[in-house]
């Protein structure tokens, strides 16, 4: 008996060794697959983990430009995207979106299994990988991180992605993130830019019918674009239709009536992105405001001080003019209409004539227009700001004229426009400069030098009002930080660049103020919440009665002067202004101002050469800017320049710029002229004596401006002005 139950006990252990060979390989391959799955998904989650969670949020915007009306003007960096809330679009999108894309979206965890599973029997049903089960959070994923291409790999990872962000994010903050993130076609960003740019609506006002066939374009929105394919859009919003009655949100009824609308896109024209000059010019004040990172996040809303009805002006008068230059038959230079880019790179200077114009609000300093050279395709090389400075010329004189009238010169004053002699002007040596005609006068009334721009007459001035002084200006007009001192500066021998040259000029209708120009005018972030506002930052430079004066004569240069052509070319408006021409006619410039605004213009060339011979200002320069304060004058109107001080009629002598005396009156330097008060002299003539006349008499109770110079210079008034 003990030997059957030794052989039954061995036989029951053979079977048992034999169950476990015949079951342990299954066994292991099982761990093997079990441990493997957690090392695959650890591995995945581990490399889900390495995504920061708020790149899902970040949504680059363009940055929305806006002209001085408050108007879309253009856009800047990011796509082309809207931001809007779930609140701020219609229930019928939200509907159509998720019986589209993800029906289960409020039930799963940011990985719809059971759609997983569906799908994947379909797909081995028909055979084919048609079928797709990514859910909403898996397609925001993919949207918003760099997860990989279309690889088992890339969808591992997106699922392990998606529920991270499920973790982090409520379901609300998971849709409103979709819908704003997503492709619409015809470069559209989220819900709202779609709505916009398809039906010119905002997303809150979409119907059934249009949601419906928004909802369809997701998948493939550039093929079925209601714009290029509407029997493709058409189809697709049936689809989404149809899913919306399988999943109960829509009665049948209700699908059919929205299958019949017609699709009937009214596009609203997107904003586009200009580029020009002036937009050259914003973002080179946004980069000085705001940080990169600010700027490329986007949604800001940038409020600037743009007129395009200017802008348009002078970006025309200026191509209309230097087309008319360069088929004048002394041009000897390249055209544009000839140039042809190079096939790599860009041209450093351009070879053919170039110029730019710089327009300013007088009352706010606020820039209207700037364009910076022809063709900003071509070019990108702006030409209305620093650091492209040309030398001023002539367009200087008026400020130096202006000192020397606020140290009590008259306009009247006799001064030579004859040669220069050596050792006449302080710290000149042997220098010499000729007036630009080649010619000479005797001694003519100190407004003549301004008039008509005679350079001897200028730099007399100059040695009247001084070189620290004129030194000084030039710097604190922001004109430049390094000017030479030396007596050339009188003839503006030194380089500025258009923008700050019409900025400073803007004195002249502000009574003496420097208004900072400035192109933007505020920002606005995201939520409308004012980020940066403008400082409106103005200083007292010039004496006020003294750029009056200035500005007097300056009205006179369009009338008689050297830019007394503006009449024949059909300007016809109060205005004040000056030529500007520089050695051998490299430079033409004008510079001149109405009540409302004032404008800049340049011509020549990226590599100074002579334009034309006697290419002066009035020639070049004042065409342009005669037809931008024409085309200006609808919107800003000019009315005459008024003083904003009192006036008083005094008779004075031009040789000591003192109240004249019959002795003054007897060798003829009397004259009557109309001064600002406080620039009426209280004392008599100490020149030629005699009594005071009557007139004069009655005007010693002013302030003592002029009264107060040494009386040596006085003396000295008609040596050192050529005087006889």
């Amino acid at each position: 008996m003990k030997l059957f139950a030794r052989a039954r006990t061995r036989a029951a252990k053979k079977r048992g060794y034999s169950r476990l060979l015949r079951y342990g390989w299954k066994i292991s391959l099982l761990v093997l697959i079990v441990a493997g799955s957690v090392a695959v998904f650890l591995f995945y989650a581990g490399w889900a983990a390495t995504f920061e969670m708020k790149k899902v949020g970040e949504m680059p915007e363009r940055n929305t430009v806006l002209d001085v009306d408050g108007k879309i003007y253009s856009r800047l960096a990011g796509a082309n995207r809207l931001k809007v809330s779930l609140s701020e679009v219609s229930p019928f999108f939200i509907t159509a979106v998720l019986a589209r894309e993800d029906a289960r979206f409020y039930q799963h965890g940011g990985i719809d299994w059971r759609g997983i599973l569906r799908a994947l029997a379909r797909d081995i049903l028909s055979r084919s990988a048609k079928e797709g089960a990514s859910s909403i959070t898996q397609q925001l994923a993919r949207n918003s991180l760099p997860l990989g291409g279309r690889t088992i790999s890339r969808k591992l990872l997106e699922a392990l992605v998606a529920l991270r962000i499920e973790r982090e994010f409520s379901k609300q903050q998971i849709l409103e993130l979709y819908i704003n993130r997503i492709y619409f076609g015809t470069g559209c960003y989220g819900v709202e830019t779609a709505s916009q740019a398809y039906f010119g609506k905002s997303a809150s006002k979409l119907n059934l019918p249009e949601a419906a066939l928004l909802a369809g374009l997701i998948r493939s929105p550039n093929r079925f674009s209601p714009l290029k394919n509407p029997e493709g859009a058409a189809a697709q919003r049936n689809a989404v239709l149809d899913r919306m009655v399988q999943w109960k949100k829509l009665s049948p009824e209700q699908a059919e009536q929205a299958k019949i609308a017609k699709i009937t896109p009214h596009p609203r024209r997107l904003s586009f992105i200009q580029e020009n000059y002036a937009m050259d010019a914003v973002q080179r004040d946004l980069n000085l405001l705001l940080t990169q990172d600010q700027i490329d996040n986007g949604g800001l809303f940038i409020y600037t001080t743009l007129d395009p009805a200017v802008q348009n002006a002078a970006q025309q008068a200026l191509e209309t003019q230097l087309t008319k230059i360069e088929h004048q038959s002394n041009f000897h230079h390249p055209l544009k209409a000839n140039y042809q880019p190079p096939e790599t790179g860009d041209d450093s200077a351009m070879p053919y004539l170039q110029g730019a114009v710089v327009t300013i609000d007088n009352a706010s300093g606020g820039i209207r227009a700037l364009v910076g050279g022809r063709d900003y395709s071509q070019s990108k090389f702006n030409r209305a700001l620093a650091p492209t400075n040309r030398q001023v010329g002539s367009a200087f004189k008026p400020f130096v004229y202006t000192l020397a009238f606020s140290h009590g010169l008259l306009p009247g004053a006799a001064i030579s426009d004859g040669p220069i002699q050596p050792g006449e002007i302080d710290g000149a040596g042997n220098w010499s400069p000729g007036n630009s005609d080649g010619t000479y006068g005797g001694i003519q009334p100190c407004s003549y030098g301004l008039i008509h721009s005679r350079n001897t007459m200028s730099v007399r001035v100059g040695q009247f009002a001084g070189l620290d002084s004129v030194q000084k200006v030039a710097t604190t007009l922001g004109l430049a930080q390094n000017v030479s001192r030396g007596p050339a500066m009188y003839i503006g021998s030194f380089e500025t660049n258009l923008k700050d040259l019409t900025a400073a000029y803007s004195v002249f209708p502000n009574s003496g103020v420097r208004k900072q120009a400035y192109i933007i005018e505020r920002i606005d972030n995201q939520q409308h919440q004012p980020i940066y506002r403008a400082a409106h930052i103005s200083a007292p430079v010039l004496d006020p009665s003294a750029a009056w004066m200035s500005s007097q004569l300056m009205e006179e240069v369009l009338t008689r002067g050297t830019a007394a052509s503006a009449r024949s070319l059909g300007f016809s408006l109060p205005a004040a202004g000056k030529t500007g021409t520089t050695n051998d006619y490299k430079d033409a410039w004008f510079l001149g101002y109405t009540s409302t605004l004032t404008c800049g213009v340049w011509v020549g060339f990226d590599q100074p050469a002579t334009i034309i011979p006697h290419g002066y200002g009035a020639a070049l320069a004042l065409p342009v800017w005669t037809q931008v304060m024409n085309n200006a004058a609808e919107r800003y109107p000019a009315q005459q320049l008024q003083p904003t001080m009192p006036i008083q009629r005094a008779t004075v002598c031009s040789i000591s710029n003192q109240l004249a005396t019959t002795g003054c009156q007897a060798v003829g330097t009397a004259y009557d002229i109309d001064l600002p008060a406080d620039k009426v002299p209280t004392v008599a003539c100490e020149v030629h004596g005699g009594e005071q006349m009557p007139f004069a008499q009655q005007l010693q109770g002013l302030p003592q401006k002029a009264a107060t110079l040494p009386n040596r210079f006085f003396r000295s008034f008609r040596k050192l002005f050529g005087g006889r």
